[in-house]
């Protein structure tokens, strides 16, 4: 008979196979793909060359290694700008400097000089102090000397890690190779240069006839976590050659971020270096418009949109783990701005949210989703379809509604979740992704 230490040895050894073998299932499992399943499958689409922008990206090694992770990008001398920021409490020292720079160069209706703009990712430089402006300076002037501009027309944004100091030395001693190597066919390199978590790339573009000329818009983003509707979610750059005075941009990107950025959320958290730029280099040649308002100007202000939302949706369909890309609208609310704080409700809720990562159809979530909004709403007002079926109303399930019918349809990778008030006129739309084991994984893992 064997002693007993050899039986538990045994035993132990059985534990421990069995341990390796549970472990090796929960990986696969949770998985993370190499690219969303919800990724364009034409990939990044062929950028137009806008006259007078140039892009360039590189290897700088501020946290990866082996790709690159630096764009530099020069806007010719006579363009107009725009931007809108994160209204976080802790902005970066990037995100601060941008919004200052940006208030002196809208005093005139184009910038005289050249501007550019510096972007790095896997280092945010946020919440790193005195050492993180000054970062932001000496990268200023090393990008302002290469382009033969002026510190105060360079722009730059950071995004990755928070509360490390950027080596910014490192940005610094890639900017000559990269300004020897600015092409307007840059755009795709320059897009990738600046994914954290992102599993592709994400572009967008539209063309428009104004004053009978041929106007073209261009645009690419980063964002996959951290994504969370306050005047800009993400970082995005938007690049046209339309004629326009920056106060007319700046009014038609303020309000079409409103409509695009602002109604998108992957986890409910805003990031410290949420930042969206747009440029404007004239070269289409349409007369200058000066109103946002003026005919013109609620064309390119149109296109803008087409643009911004297109980045929004890839903005989402990258949510970090997302297998689902859900939009929520809200109607019959008592105004706008109540359907929207319901809708989010409905968008941010983990269960809701989960309940989608699992192909329920759990309506009872929604309903719990409007409740905890704190807008008004009445239970036997409520009505809730799942894309065209009817699942709930009159403060309860449908006569119509079956299981079946909802469970088929939660098999769908695109899912719109509707919900009327009854209470009034108010409406919203918004954008959101599923929560699965992947969003865990990945952020689990951020820093290690």
């Amino acid at each position: 008979m064997a002693k007993p230490k050899a039986k538990l040895k045994r035993k132990i050894s059985k534990l421990k196979k069995k341990i390796k073998g549970l472990k090796a299932e929960l990986n696969a499992s949770t998985s993370i793909p190499a690219v969303s399943p919800l990724a364009p499958p034409s990939g990044f689409p062929v950028l137009p060359e806008i006259s007078g922008v140039t892009f360039a990206a590189g290897a700088a090694g501020v946290k990866y290694q082996g790709r690159d992770d630096v764009m530099l990008a020069h806007i010719a001398a006579g363009s107009a700008v725009a931007g809108v920021f994160t209204r976080s409490a802790t902005r970066s020292g990037p995100v601060l400097d941008c919004q200052t720079k940006l208030a002196a160069l809208q005093k005139t209706d184009t910038v005289a000089d050249a501007m550019g703009i510096v972007v790095n990712s896997g280092n945010s430089n946020a919440f790193t102090g005195k050492f993180g402006d000054a970062s932001v300076e000496f990268v200023s002037a090393s990008a302002a000397k290469v382009l033969k501009t002026s510190p105060e027309n360079i722009l730059t944004s950071s995004t990755g890690v928070i509360g490390e100091p950027l080596p910014h030395d490192k940005i610094i001693a890639v900017l000559d190779d990269l300004s020897a190597n600015l092409s307007s066919a840059n755009g795709a390199a320059a897009a990738g240069a600046i994914m954290t978590t992102d599993t592709f790339a994400k572009g967008a573009t539209t063309s428009v006839e104004i004053d009978g000329k041929t106007v073209q818009i261009a645009g690419f983003a980063k964002g996959s976590g951290m994504i969370a509707p306050d005047m800009a979610t993400m970082l995005v750059y938007i690049f046209t050659d339309a004629a326009v005075t920056s106060a007319a941009l700046q009014h038609m990107i303020s309000a079409e971020n409103q409509r695009t950025f602002n109604a998108i959320t992957v986890d409910s958290d805003t990031s410290t270096s949420d930042t969206l730029l747009a440029f404007a280099t004239g070269a289409a040649g349409n007369t200058q418009i000066i109103g946002a308002d003026s005919v013109d100007g609620q064309v390119l202000a149109t296109a803008l949109h087409d643009v911004m939302r297109e980045l929004a949706h890839l903005v989402v369909k990258d949510g970090e783990g997302a297998t689902k890309f859900i939009e929520v609208k809200v109607t019959g609310a008592v105004s706008d701005d109540s359907a929207q704080t319901v809708a989010l409700a409905i968008a941010n809720s983990p269960l809701v949210k989960t309940a989608a990562a699992g192909e329920d159809p759990n309506w009872g979530r929604v309903v719990m989703a409007v409740g905890k909004s704190g807008e008004p709403a009445d239970r036997d007002k409520i009505s809730i379809h799942f894309g065209d079926i009817l699942v709930a109303e009159n403060g309860w399930v449908s006569p119509t509604y079956t299981e079946d019918a909802g469970v088929a349809y939660m098999k769908n990778q695109d899912l719109t979740i509707s919900t009327d008030l009854g209470m009034g006129k108010g409406t919203a739309q918004v954008w959101t992704c599923d929560l699965t084991h992947g969003y865990i994984t990945i952020n689990a893992d951020y820093r290690s």
